[in-house]
């Protein structure tokens, strides 16, 4: 069972992380970008030629991608799934760079018992050469398995503030992208090998028919969605992104992005997998400049 002490002092240490072009080409794939190796747009995010950044590629730098999993945590791993992500962008990111992060937990959420757990973690992404902030990510996992730790440890925390709704009415704007059957074998490259993703027999253990696509690359090609839509792919133009994992996406499916106006510079967004009638992303909103 969670241990809510050590989760909540967990110490994550500065993380350095050095990326390439190379990886910055192979998140942009990754999340689906080049998908059209003409559109001179998506090339600019894969090819070397005036290499870009995907914003939300912050969410993939200086993450301590198996902390749950250490045994002090008391944490069921083999039961996370993610709940929600935010990321805002302060400086646009290199396309290749050294970056230092700090990690955080904000707050560990008793949901009771039978019902999981919520841990929130927080990152600031600065420059490792010049000390400026880059990013700041929020991304709250729900531990299936944990409910009813305060019972034991007498410690629980207020949840985060709930996302916004997106409207009634219907949407201004939509775009489908299409994921490959084997997109979470390549998104897995940018650092997440939890076996979730690849592994047939862990992914059923854990109650899924087959693996499933991760939720930081739904996130990105979340931002795809409104790089195509709204900023004529101008990285620059998005300030930030937040949503809610409703629904797991397996490789292969394809997303409908719905976008609604919220006032002159953001939007509510959502993603619906078509073929299964399901909401897979929800409570979205992006800020742009």
């Amino acid at each position: 069972m969670l241990d809510y002490q050590a989760v909540k002092n967990w110490d994550f240490g500065d993380i350095v992380h050095e990326y390439t072009q190379r990886d910055t080409m192979l998140y942009a794939l990754g999340i689906g970008m080049g998908e059209d190796p003409l559109d001179p747009d998506q090339l600019a995010y894969v090819t070397e030629n005036g290499l870009r950044a995907v914003p939300t590629m912050a969410t993939a730098l200086g993450v301590p991608y198996s902390w749950i999993r250490d045994p002090r945590t008391g944490a069921d791993y083999s039961l996370l799934v993610h709940g929600e992500q935010s990321l805002r962008i302060h400086s646009p990111l290199a396309p290749a760079a050294t970056v230092l992060a700090h990690n955080r937990v904000v707050s560990v959420s008793d949901k009771g018992a039978g019902k999981g757990a919520l841990v929130l973690v927080e990152r600031d992404l600065l420059d490792s050469a010049s000390g400026v902030l880059l990013a700041r990510a929020s991304s709250s996992v729900f531990l299936r398995g944990d409910g009813g730790f305060s019972a034991r440890s007498g410690g629980s925390d207020p949840g985060p503030e709930p996302l916004v709704s997106v409207p009634e009415r219907p949407p201004e704007i939509e775009v489908a992208l299409a994921t490959l059957a084997r997109q979470a074998l390549l998104y897995r490259l940018s650092g997440d090998y939890n076996p979730l993703h690849s592994d047939p027999e862990v992914a059923r253990r854990a109650g899924f028919p087959r693996p499933i696509l991760h939720g930081l690359c739904t996130f990105g090609m979340a931002a795809h969605a409104v790089l195509r839509t709204l900023c004529r792919y101008d990285a620059g133009r998005i300030r930030a992104l937040a949503l809610r994992f409703r629904a797991p996406v397996y490789p292969g499916e394809t997303l409908r992005f719905l976008l609604w106006r919220r006032d002159s510079t953001s939007f509510h967004l959502r993603a619906r997998v078509d073929a299964r009638d399901a909401v897979v992303l929800d409570n979205g909103v992006v800020e742009l400049s």
